[in-house]
């Protein structure tokens, strides 16, 4: 096998709610794909960040945070993180550094042992810790479980060791030709990133207010006209008090999401956006097939 031969693949981002993965992704791409928050299982949908480098590409797939199943969505999610370990060619383990090792830690280390793939186990949030050396028993612990090929200290937030992390990967996926062009970055469509840009905006804005309980729909996305997209979003609610908090006193915090989203969705098109936001009360749709199906969070 030629070391300067061409190789592509996919890999799957794996971890625990909060681990960064987004964050990470965003940065890989050099675009806002992914919604980020500090909120645990942020990520719904199976996003393709793609990163053509010289020596390959490298077609990641973010999945959500790795959590007990609970309502229909949990199990959804659930399974798309099984979906994305057993179809991908090399699974990227990401660990928040700064924090002890849990319970939940351990359960997704379990889904990497039981995969019998190739693994990267990418240590997180080196930034937060005033001490590197702090990374040693990390490294010495999952090493001794797990043969990773290789072991990636890195500050996704702050974009240290990226480049090697990119390295990393490249050279343990199977040589062959580009798997997408060159100047793409995703496969989601625009409609369901922009989604994901309001619903990031939605859990900046509301803090510990609202449960994990919103959902964005973009319903219209219009480009009829020359120079101006618009675009309608549903936010899902499942009470009627969680739709006040979602619109703020005088409609403010609504207003105030729908700017700031739509600088970010201006800033993907490159050109002018009419964004335009109103609430839906939809009780336990999280529990409801025909619900998920419209949001897009499939089987």
């Amino acid at each position: 096998m030629s070391n300067n031969a061409f190789r592509s693949g996919l890999v799957a981002l794996i971890g625990r709610p909060n681990a960064g993965k987004s964050t990470l992704l965003n940065r890989l791409v050099g675009e806002k794909i992914a919604a980020v928050s500090n909120k645990p299982q942020t990520t719904r949908h199976r996003i393709k960040g793609i990163v053509t480098l010289p020596e390959g590409q490298i077609v990641f797939i973010d999945t959500p945070g790795v959590h007990k199943p609970g309502h229909l969505l949990n199990r959804r999610m659930m399974t798309a993180v099984h979906d994305a370990i057993m179809s991908v060619d090399l699974i990227v383990l990401m660990r928040d550094a700064s924090v002890s090792t849990g319970n939940g830690d351990m359960f997704v280390f379990d889904l990497i042992k039981q995969a019998e793939k190739p693994a990267v186990l990418l240590l997180n949030k080196t930034d937060k810790l005033k001490d590197k050396a702090a990374l040693l028993p990390l490294i010495e612990g999952y090493s001794s479980e797990f043969e990773f090929a290789e072991i990636v200290p890195v500050s996704a937030l702050k974009g240290d060791a990226i480049d090697d992390l990119l390295a990393s990967i490249v050279k343990h996926l199977p040589e062959g030709e580009a798997l997408f062009a060159d100047d793409e970055m995703t496969d989601q469509s625009t409609r369901i990133i922009a989604a994901e840009m309001v619903r990031e905006k939605i859990l900046q804005s509301t803090g510990e207010e609202i449960p994990y309980v919103t959902a964005v729909v973009t319903e219209v996305f219009d480009e009829s006209k020359p120079g101006i997209t618009r675009i309608y979003c549903a936010i899902y609610v499942e009470r009627s008090s969680q739709k006040k908090i979602v619109i703020g006193k005088m409609g403010s915090r609504i207003k105030d999401i729908g700017t700031k989203a739509r600088v970010d969705i201006e800033k993907l098109l490159g050109k002018k956006v009419f964004l335009k936001l109103f609430v839906k009360v939809v009780e336990d749709w999280r529990n409801r097939e025909r619900d998920l199906d419209d949001i897009g969070i499939h089987e």
